[in-house]
Formats: C-alpha cells, structure tokens, sequence
C-alpha cells in the first residue's frame, strides 16, 4: 500500500511546484487559449490564459510511477504500463490539436479526420496489446468479455472487444474534453473518478482470487489491481495539484492535452480492472455533458429547434444567469453522487456474488 501513498504524494508535488513553471513557458512563448464568438460573454476575459496544461500533470503521472517504483523496488506491471501509454498516447493526440490552434492560429486545431486517426491509432494498439501478456493464470490485463462490476456473459472475441475499447476510449476522451469548459470543472470531476479507482484497485487488490487464502465466492479475476490502484492514485494527487492553478480563476488551461489525456486514462482504468459499465455512472457528470451536445444537435437536425441555450450543458446555465464558480461547484456536487452511487453498486455487487 505504500505504493498508493508514494505515486498520489509524488503526482501531487510534482504539479504543485511544476504547473507554475509550465506556466511561465507558456505565457512566455505567447501559447494562449482562444475564446469562441459564440460563448458566454464572461469568457473573454480568458483569452490568451496558458494553455495546453495537460503536459504538467502527464509528466507528473508517469514520473510520479516510475520513482513509486523505484523508491519501493517493485516491478511495473503491464497493465499499469498499458494504462498509462494509453494515457499519454491520447495527451500527444490532444498537443498535436492545441498546438495547431496556436501556432497555426487556427481555433479548430487539427483536422476532424486528422484527429481521429490519432485516437484510433492508440486506441486500437491499446486493446490489441491489453490482450495480449498473459500472467502464469492466464490473465491478460483486458478480457474479451463485458464487464460491470466484475465480468459478465459470453466472450465477444477480439475484434469486437477492439470495437467496443474503441468506443469506450472515444466517448471518455471526447466526454471530458466536452466537459473542460470551464476553470477547474474537468479537473476537479477527474479527480474523484480516480479517487474511485483507487478505491477499486485496493479492494480487488484485497479480494483477488490470486490469494488462495482469502479468495472467495466474490473474488475478482483482474490481472494486477493493486498497480491500477497506483496509477489511479498517481492521477488523483497530479490532477489534484495541477487544480491548484486550474481553479477559478484558472492560471492555465488543460487543453486538448489534458483532457483527450484523462479520459483516456478512465476508459484504461475501466477496462482493465473490469468496470467498464461501472464507468458510465462514475463518470455520470461526463455521461450527461455528452448526451447534452448528442441531445442538441440532434433536435436541431431534426426540429430545428435547440434544448438548450447552448451546449455543452454548462454554458447553457451560464447563459441562464449562473455564475462560473456556482455552475462548476454544482456539477462537483453531481459528480460526487455519481461516484458515491458508483462505488454502492461495486460494493453492492461484491456482496451479491459472495
């Protein structure tokens, strides 16, 4: 466990003192965040805040594992190391999209199909690779099976699974990408998210049915559940410090950098501990900004008429009259329910299966 407690203190510190430098460089070079025409009014100011903040708390992870690892003599697992290359793997595709926009000055960064293919590049090595590595019981840090608390039904084979990774990938980076609108709410939802995880990660950890002692009825079949714990951990304590400076009002902004990153980060967590439908209620604040832009833009294309006042689902209350912080504070508060009612279910179904 002192894994857990090393990789979240090192995230942490690390963009603590790290996001101000990052800062620093950033502003110096004049790589500055672009503002919609068509955004709340309040937003303007923000124009030309730092961007592409998502360096700092990737930087951070990866070396927040890998001194966890050497500090306690423990070896990496494939799984952790799956995770995070899908983690970073997402961030380059993201820098490649912000760096665009600012270099090139063109607000729309890279190209939708440019964009794509980068995402289904990592995406599919991902799940191929996740496959693939199996340990003395024949556990591959993914399985071709679906999965809510624990694995469930028949095997979907590996082209579907690739399918179906794929889209979990896709729809969590795109989802916190929808969400990091405004200072600190992405940052501040993911940080629960991997506080859930970590949770998760020591609980499977505990009820492995690797431990012939204490392995039960309900154990889980997840091929190395403590190391995703150290990553999840890792990820909480650098999105946690990288907040510090992301708040209202935010010093920097994540960018397409961070958030492709992060969501990349929660669809690798899910698959490979086995939760990937938990995932949809402990992102629940994802799910419902998401669903907010597919609601929109499909009654637009169909009626001609908006929900709301505009999407994603944040500035629609902005442009009802709340403020950025009250907006942000409120969807925290969903957020948290989320997870709370996320890790009921998880414990709920450990104790239906004992």
């Amino acid at each position: 466990m002192k894994q857990i407690l090393f990789s979240g203190m090192i995230g942490l510190f690390l963009t603590l003192i790290g996001t101000p430098l990052l800062i620093k460089l950033l502003a110096k070079k004049g790589y500055g965040q672009f503002i919609r025409d068509d955004g709340p009014r309040t937003h303007g100011s923000k124009k030309g805040t730092p961007t592409m903040g998502g360096i700092s708390f990737i930087l951070a992870t990866i070396i927040a594992y890998v001194v966890t690892k050497v500090i306690t003599s423990s070896d990496p697992t494939f799984s952790g190391v799956l995770v995070l290359f899908l983690f970073a793997g997402m961030g380059l595709v993201g820098f490649l999209d912000d760096y665009i926009k600012i270099v090139k000055q063109r607000s729309l960064g890279l190209r939708a199909k440019a964009k794509m293919a980068g995402q289904l590049i990592v995406g599919i090595a991902f799940a191929v690779l996740s496959l693939q590595f199996a340990d003395l019981r024949g556990q591959t840090p993914a399985s071709d099976r679906l999965s809510f608390t624990q694995d469930f039904g028949w095997q979907i084979g590996p082209v579907i699974f690739v399918i179906w990774a794929l889209f979990m990938i896709l729809a969590m980076s795109n989802g916190v990408n929808l969400t990091d609108g405004l200072d600190g709410l992405a940052t501040g939802a993911s940080v629960m998210v991997f506080g859930a995880y970590t949770f998760i990660g020591i609980w499977q950890h505990q009820e492995s049915c690797a431990n012939v002692i204490t392995a039960g009825p309900g154990c889980y079949e997840v091929r190395d559940p403590l190391d995703l714990a150290v990553v999840a951990s890792a990820l909480m304590g650098a999105c946690f410090g990288f907040l510090w400076w992301n708040t209202s009002p935010a010093k920097i902004f994540m960018g397409d950098t961070g958030s492709l990153a992060l969501g990349g980060a929660l669809a690798g967590l899910a698959i490979c501990s086995r939760t990937e439908l938990l995932l949809a209620i402990l992102g629940g604040l994802f799910v419902l900004i998401t669903m907010s832009v597919v609601i929109q833009v499909g009654s637009f294309r169909l009626t001609g008429k908006r929900v709301f006042r505009m999407a994603p689902l944040q500035h629609h209350f902005e442009l009802k009259g709340w403020s950025e912080v009250l907006v942000v504070v409120r969807f925290w508060i969903i957020q948290g329910m989320c997870v709370i009612v996320g890790l009921g279910i998880f414990y709920g179904g450990w104790q239906a299966a004992k």
